[in-house]
């Protein structure tokens, strides 16, 4: 194969690839190592790297652990240390990383508290392309000091300023990107009782919210929801406070909400593509021209109602407030301490209309602080947040 790439022919180098890992998987495998080099010491064997990092993504230790380690490629080392997927301690990455540097540079002293400002440097430029890729706010406070701050000259300034401030105030807005945690997959152990995923909805309900979220006609079937829903938070779990929910949900994207209303039972929520930003001030407004709100069809409801945002509220469709959880403007509010007494409203406003109501109508009473506007208010049993993404199918 490396021969026909040489040639240029390219289409044949595709199919002998293709050809290997439908009908040889088993011997790619007894030779994992040596091929999972020399696919990536060439970009156009794209498919075989695809292949071999499926494998190393769930079996990490065949490539960190290898003797031939500190060899790898660094286009592959990169490719692996940026899938989501990867399943180890973000700590543990860390320190490969540091030891693939370090062994690129021979100069190095063994003790980085000997290291000269030109030795960080030197390491700085060696992993200039990997820095990026690692998720340094989903260490704990522990693993930072430890692991990172001995190394920490080789991060920009503003990076290691904005880790020390997390380290020392979790709340405290940032100017640094943070990357989502990684997918850490729960093996299926035999004879175990499967926990639902959820205490408010149900495979058919996250099957039904899927395909709103794609704009399909048809509702995916529990067995085609090409979605997987992360847990990211729970009120019964992690509290009913704004405080919790910011702790954990903000700057995440692509979240699910859903609510099991006090009493009657019904299944509210939305979806915000785009996450929200606690800001430093009382609140804020994102634009986002793909979020929806919604009412979820159970033994109380007879039909889901789907209220998606309105081309006129498109502008200010997700509203970010300290004192709130998640809030969706004049469609939906998540109240500080929301299981209790009517902290939580579905509001619409006749006239200024972002989302359609979700709820009867009967329960929308005239707020007399607004000429055109309805509030519906309720507390919750429990409310969660999940993050979607795309399965590896």
């Amino acid at each position: 194969m490396l021969i026909t790439h040489e040639l240029l022919f390219d289409e044949l180098t595709k199919f002998l690839e293709s050809y290997l890992i439908k009908t040889n998987a088993s011997w790619l495998r007894l030779n994992f190592t040596r091929i999972y080099e020399k696919s990536f010491q060439n970009n156009k064997f794209l498919e075989l790297q695809k292949w071999c990092n499926n494998i190393v993504t769930k079996y990490p230790n065949k490539v960190f652990d290898s003797e031939n380690f500190t060899s790898l490629q660094e286009n592959a080392l990169i490719s692996l240390i940026g899938r989501d997927d990867l399943q180890m301690e973000e700590v543990k990455i860390w320190n490969y990383v540091i030891k693939w540097g370090v062994a690129h540079d021979p100069n190095l002293p063994f003790d980085p508290s000997n290291w000269t400002k030109e030795n960080f440097l030197s390491l700085n430029t060696i992993l200039k392309n990997c820095l990026p890729l690692i998720r340094y706010f989903q260490m704990s406070n522990d693993d930072i000091i430890e692991h990172v701050q001995p190394y920490h000259q080789i991060l920009g300034k503003n990076l290691w300023d904005d880790i020390l401030k997390k380290l020392n105030t979790p709340n405290q807005i940032i100017s640094t990107i943070i990357l989502p945690p990684r997918v850490i997959l729960t093996q299926n152990l035999p004879h175990r009782v499967t926990v639902p995923f959820s205490t408010v909805i149900n495979e058919d309900h996250a099957a039904e919210i899927a395909s709103w979220v794609d704009n399909k006609a048809d509702t995916y079937s529990t067995s085609n929801n090409p979605y997987e829903f992360k847990l990211l938070f729970r009120g019964s779990r992690d509290g009913f406070t704004a405080k919790s929910f910011w702790n954990l949900c903000d700057k995440q994207t692509n979240v699910v909400v859903v609510i099991e209303v006090k009493e009657t039972n019904e299944i509210l929520g939305g979806y915000n593509p785009i996450g929200w930003d606690k800001p430093k001030k009382s609140r804020i407004y994102k634009n986002c021209d793909k979020s929806f709100i919604f009412s979820l069809k159970n033994d109380t409801i007879q039909n889901s109602i789907l209220s998606r945002i309105t081309d006129r509220g498109q502008n200010k469709a997700i509203a970010c407030c300290s004192k709130f959880g998640p809030s969706f403007r004049n469609g939906l509010y998540i109240k500080d301490r929301c299981d209790e007494i009517d902290r939580c409203y579905c509001w619409y406003d006749s006239k200024d209309t972002y989302y359609e109501k979700i709820r009867d109508t009967s329960l929308y009473l005239h707020d007399t602080s607004f000429i055109y506007g309805y509030k519906s208010g309720f507390s919750v049993n429990d409310y969660e947040v999940f993050q979607i993404y795309k399965k590896n199918l």
